[in-house]
This record gives structure tokens, sequence and C-alpha cells, in this order.
């Protein structure tokens, strides 16, 4: 597996308003932290039972979402994947398939 860089448009998030919806034992939530800790991105974590219901969950995402959602600046990003997918549109990843959510 090759190594991913991180590129200087990780700049980028730093006024962004990145928020996470995860759920306990989540290894997609885990790893799309673990990617944005590696862009120094700061991000409000908001979890399933604690801050937010599994009913509004699937008011805000649509009945088929799944764990994590993401929403940047507003925008729902969607998944991890979906996430990931952005994130190299944008230049700050390069190696897409190094990254998939997949376990």
């Amino acid at each position: 597996m090759s190594q991913v860089q991180i590129l200087p448009l990780r700049f980028f998030f730093t006024n962004t308003m990145v928020v996470i919806y995860t759920r306990e034992n989540c290894q997609y939530c885990s790893k799309l932290k673990i990617i944005l800790d590696s862009f120094s991105v700061k991000y409000i974590q908001n979890k399933l039972d604690i801050d937010f219901d599994r009913q509004g969950f699937y008011t805000e995402f649509g009945q088929d979402a799944t764990f994590p959602q993401v929403v940047i600046d507003g925008i729902i990003m969607g998944g991890c994947n979906d996430t990931i997918e952005y994130l190299t549109s944008i230049g700050c990843l390069q190696e897409e398939k190094d990254m998939e959510c997949t376990l």
C-alpha cells in the first residue's frame, strides 16, 4: 500500500466547519476520524444516543443513510467514501484507493 500524501490544500479546512455524525463501534467512523486528524482538521463529533437519536439521524440524512455522515459548511458530504472522494477531488488526497473505507 502506497503512502497517501497530504498536500498544502489541507489549509482549506482552516475556516471550515466540519461535523461528523458517528456511532459506537463503527470502523468507518474511526477511519474517517483518523483521516481528518491527519489533516489536523478540527471537527465536531456528534454521537448517536448522546447528541442525537436514530430517528433524527434518518430525518436529517435519509432512511438509507449509514454511519458516519459528514457535513462540511452545512453541505452534506455523505459517508466515509463520499468524503474521501471529495477530499481527493479538491486535491487534498492524491491516492483515493488507499483511503477507501473498506473493512
